[in-house]
């Protein structure tokens, strides 16, 4: 059986040109809070972290993580390589208890997790092609025959480019879109009718019979979040995403049993034991993990099956390669996120510029592979506006 003898990483970071970000564009965590220069701006993220991990046969297993590359690549080179060197890649639970338990010090949560989620995938990936299967063959197989996607975007704009970019989405065959809320708690009630227009315009340009969603990305409080969903329950939301932020799980609950609109979040929780508690306060209707966020695809295929026993569904975020397998062997997962091939904007999209193999959505679905082992991509060659670290 191979072993592993080595492990990679590089940071692809991008020096290209940016979509501008204007004010409103997104709330976020940073909403709440001021510099000596004003307002502090929506996030971007315009690094990768890809990991390569190499047996002794030559097989090679990819993968990522999107979330403080420098500090990933340095938590995986100094920490998790000497653990790894010389196992047995189909030992997954053995290395992810290795990696999580000698890490519990200074990681369990944050980039301690991101980090073994990046080493997860790539020991996921060599699962597959040391098997000759799929990932998802290995977690369960084909639940469904395709899986839908909703394009995620729609960021805070005018209302008429707002219009025009939900309206091209529908005709593109999505059945389902979400947008992004533009206004918090210092913009008081005249940022809360500006959130109902977003909507509004989303509903007019899509119609009756597209869902809507709408992610608030941590930018509200609690009392502000009590007031927008009783001014949002009309529309009819499919859910709202990260009212506030990730760590109070009890204004999550608090939201959830007003009972006005799902309540969707976890895309900034971790690990088995964090959704356990989550589920346990009744935080969620939808659970958003991000799979090389959360562990990997040792802790999500677990956290999954644990959202299943509670009826609680399972639509990670971002989409992307290692979420869809989840997706793709599970009844709790009925719909994936996707980010549709935009030129870069906040670094959601760089995952379209690094690796082939990405699925691109047709009339709301994407599809996988059954005869592509592991996750199915490969590096791309690299693009001249990356610069690379390794």
């Amino acid at each position: 059986m191979p072993r592993i003898k080595d492990v990679r990483t590089m940071i692809y970071e991008w020096t290209g040109p940016v979509a501008p970000m204007p004010p409103h564009f997104c709330t976020t965590p940073n909403d709440l809070i001021t510099d000596v220069t004003g307002m502090i701006a929506g996030f971007r993220f315009l690094g990768w972290l890809v990991v390569e991990i190499e047996c002794d046969d030559g097989t090679i297993g990819i993968g990522n993580a999107a979330l403080s590359p420098h500090a990933t690549k340095t938590t995986i080179d100094t920490y998790l390589k000497p653990l790894l060197i010389g196992t047995d890649p189909l030992d997954n639970e053995y290395i992810w208890q290795s990696m999580y338990r000698r890490t519990l010090p200074f990681g369990r949560k944050g980039i301690g997790m991101t980090a073994i989620s990046a080493v997860d995938l790539a020991v996921w990936d060599l699962k597959g092609k040391i098997l000759k299967q799929p990932v998802f063959k290995l977690l369960g197989g084909r639940t469904k025959s395709k899986i839908p996607v909703y394009a995620s975007r729609l960021y805070s704009q005018p209302l008429d480019t707002l219009y025009t970019e939900a309206k091209a989405y529908a005709e593109q065959g999505y059945k389902a879109v979400k947008l992004r809320f533009g206004w918090g708690p210092k913009d008081g009630i005249a940022g809360m009718n500006k959130n109902l227009d977003l909507i509004r315009t989303t509903r007019e340009a899509v119609g009756p019979d597209i869902e809507i969603m709408a992610d608030a990305y941590m930018g509200w409080n609690l009392e502000y979040a009590k007031r927008m969903l009783r001014m949002i329950e009309p529309y009819q939301l499919r859910w709202v995403e990260e009212p506030v932020i990730a760590d109070d799980l009890h204004a999550y609950a608090a939201l959830r049993a007003m009972n006005l609109v799902n309540i969707s979040g976890g895309e900034h929780e971790y690990t088995l034991s964090g959704f356990r508690d989550a589920l346990h306060l009744g935080a969620y209707d939808i659970a958003q993990f991000d799979v090389n966020r959360v562990g990997g695809i040792t802790a999500a295929k677990k956290i999954t099956d644990l959202c299943e026993a509670h009826d609680i569904l399972v639509i990670p975020h971002a989409g992307q390669m290692h979420n869809y397998h989840i997706t793709m062997s599970s009844y709790a997962g009925p719909i994936a996120e996707y980010f549709p091939k935009v030129p870069v904007e906040v670094g959601n999209e760089l995952f379209w510029y690094i690796f082939d193999g990405e699925p691109e959505a047709k009339d709301g679905f994407i599809d996988l592979d059954d005869h592509k082992p592991g996750f199915g991509l490969t590096l791309k060659q690299v693009d001249p506006h990356f610069k690379v670290t390794r």
